[in-house]
């Protein structure tokens, strides 16, 4: 018989900490933000940084690339300034992260600075898991996991859907929701975008027919779906698409609502420097809007877009009564679109 011992395995630090949705996210001396939806990501980043601002606003925040960090530069930013504000540390692509933020984070973590708060945002992989699993065994009082998963199920994102009805003050029937959730694509992102316009548009009473108005909610067209075959360059397509639309009866003005939508994005950011989290803060939007729009700019010329923004003022115009052809108005913008603003 063999003198040879059972391999064992090495135990896995147990988790303590709390693991939440984003929509029970609240700040604590380190925040954990994992899953592979940004949307989710940010959204509890814009939370944190609320609660935090309205507890003082005197209120610092620091942005860290946790991919390009050098060492220091965590302790540097967490170190108490003069007055002692209070300090709110953002560190996103940890799970790219340089040896250097690994060593310096996993020594943080064990003495957080009292009057400070860090955000690490992990999209997924085993890159840093050992400060992952460090930050999960830390003291419930000091450390909260939030959990950003994907929402693949319907029961799901009818769910979220219903939660951003509620959080807008909207009341919203479950064939409404179910409705939205058949006619806007997966991104959740626009799902949370079509709820707000939604109730921008059509008040605090979602019904069923509202959503099959403006969104198409019976049939797979819906405004964002045209806007974003058009900035892809598919003229063809997405005309398909718009007529399509039009003869299952919805109407023009949302979807000229969603093309100045993305038109507005991508003329704020245009030519802007930066991450996209400075350029959120830098313009009130979320990160998620702004590699969104900067994505749908890519490879347009400014003049271009100059151009487009005023023919999306036509249209309006054509739109609501100075055209006798609405739809080809709308044909033409959703065309000229796809052609970068070019004629």
């Amino acid at each position: 018989m063999s003198d040879a011992k059972p391999a064992t395995r090495k135990p896995t630090r147990a988790v303590s900490i709390e693991q939440v949705t984003p929509a029970q996210a609240h700040p604590a001396a380190v925040v954990l933000v994992t899953g592979p939806e940004n949307f989710l990501a940010d959204r509890t980043q814009q939370m944190v940084r609320r609660d935090l601002r309205a507890q003082d606003e005197a209120l610092e925040i620091h942005e860290i690339d946790a991919a390009g960090y050098t060492s220091g530069e965590l302790f540097t930013l967490a170190s108490p300034s003069l007055f002692d504000e209070p300090r709110l540390l953002f560190a996103s692509g940890v799970e790219k992260c340089t040896d250097a933020f690994l060593a310096d984070a996993l020594r943080y973590i064990e003495s957080p600075e009292p009057s400070a708060t860090l955000i690490l945002r992990h999209a997924g992989g085993n890159r840093g898991k050992a400060l992952l699993d460090a930050i999960r065994a830390m003291s419930p009082s000091e450390a909260v996991e939030v959990v950003c998963a994907e929402l693949k199920k319907d029961a799901d994102r009818a769910a979220f859907a219903a939660a951003e009805f509620r959080a807008l003050g909207a009341k919203v029937t479950p064939q409404a929701v179910r409705a939205l959730c058949a006619a806007v694509a997966d991104d959740l992102a626009e799902l949370a975008a079509a709820c707000a316009q939604l109730v921008s548009d059509a008040g605090l009473e979602i019904s069923e027919e509202q959503v099959d108005r403006y969104f198409g909610g019976k049939v797979e067209t819906n405004s964002f779906k045209i806007a974003d075959t058009a900035l892809a360059g598919n003229t063809a397509e997405a005309l398909v698409l718009l007529r399509h639309a039009l003869l299952n009866g919805s109407e023009p003005i949302p979807m000229l609502a969603a093309i100045n939508m993305k038109l507005r994005a991508m003329a704020r950011i245009y030519g802007a420097k930066g991450s996209s989290a400075q350029l959120a803060k830098e313009f009130g939007m979320a990160p998620w809007q702004v590699e969104r729009a900067l994505k749908d700019a890519r490879n347009w010329r400014e003049q271009d877009l100059a151009h487009m923004v005023e023919l999306a003022a036509e249209t309006d115009w054509d739109l609501k009564g100075g055209s006798k052809s609405p739809e080809f108005a709308l044909e033409r913008l959703v065309t000229r679109l796809s052609k970068r603003g070019r004629a």
